[in-house]
């Protein structure tokens, strides 16, 4: 694993922030200058509808539609610019753009709006990038995700109405396959010495350090030679004196 990995930077908070308050201050602009901007979202097989891709996101029905999206895309983006920071701006520009085209492709005839399909994409590419990396943190963290929104994967299906469960499923749909085309971008455990395929039990310096039975041996069989040599040298020391004059 290299050391810049996980590495905390400015953009791991400024990012998500400058993301909220994106969508609080369109929405905002909503209700107080156009509400007719509320229905610039995606309309599905519509070619007019296409300009949704763009700007559905940050577009909310109302104060709890924005408030219920606002923290799980705070904390999600902010996972995501942590632990994936090299490809987070692809996940996001890329993760908008293909949910909002299968939304576009799959959903009912409507105005489809709300930072929830860039949601989906989040949880789910955490989630099952986690689980093809392998890497005990990126684990971690898909069990979190799972613990924190395990209960969304239910908004998939149509079990409430007024609700967009295709860009819910779109967004999904979407982390997931980012998941695998990302398979290679991401943070390696590291691997050892004795990982490697070309390991040489014998040429370990570490492994010289015990015998064949696991026992730890003090000096290697070169050092006991050297130490050995060094104990037969002769310290020859000279002492130089004056004799007193003998008295008469």
């Amino acid at each position: 694993m290299k050391q810049d990995d996980f590495k905390f930077s400015p953009s791991v908070i400024v990012v998500p922030i400058l993301m909220v308050l994106t969508i609080w201050l369109v929405f905002w602009f909503q209700v107080r200058v156009y509400y007719g901007i509320k229905y610039f979202g995606i309309e599905p097989q519509t070619l007019s509808g296409l300009k949704g891709v763009l700007f559905s996101p940050f577009l909310h029905s109302n104060i709890s539609h924005l408030y219920n999206n606002t923290i799980p895309l705070f904390v999600l983006s902010m996972a995501l610019f942590y632990f994936y920071h090299k490809i987070s701006w692809k996940v996001i520009i890329y993760g908008i753009l293909l949910s909002g085209l299968l939304t576009w492709l799959i959903g009912r005839p409507g105005n489809h709006i709300g930072a929830s399909g860039l949601i989906y994409v989040l949880v789910s590419f955490i989630f099952f990038k986690g689980v093809l990396a392998k890497h005990y943190r990126l684990i971690a963290l898909s069990l979190l995700v799972v613990f924190l929104y395990g209960s969304m994967i239910w908004y998939v299906f149509p079990v409430k109405d007024n609700m967009s469960w295709e860009g819910h499923l779109s967004g999904l749909i979407t982390g997931f396959l980012f998941a695998v085309i990302f398979r290679k971008q991401i943070a390696k455990p590291e691997i050892y010495a004795w990982e490697q395929p070309d390991y040489n039990e014998e040429e370990d310096e570490f492994m010289k350090h015990f015998d064949e039975n696991g026992n730890f041996i003090e000096f290697k069989e070169e050092d006991s030679k050297v130490v050995e040599t060094q104990s037969k040298q002769e310290t020859t020391i000279r002492y130089i004196y004056k004799e007193e004059p003998k008295k008469d």
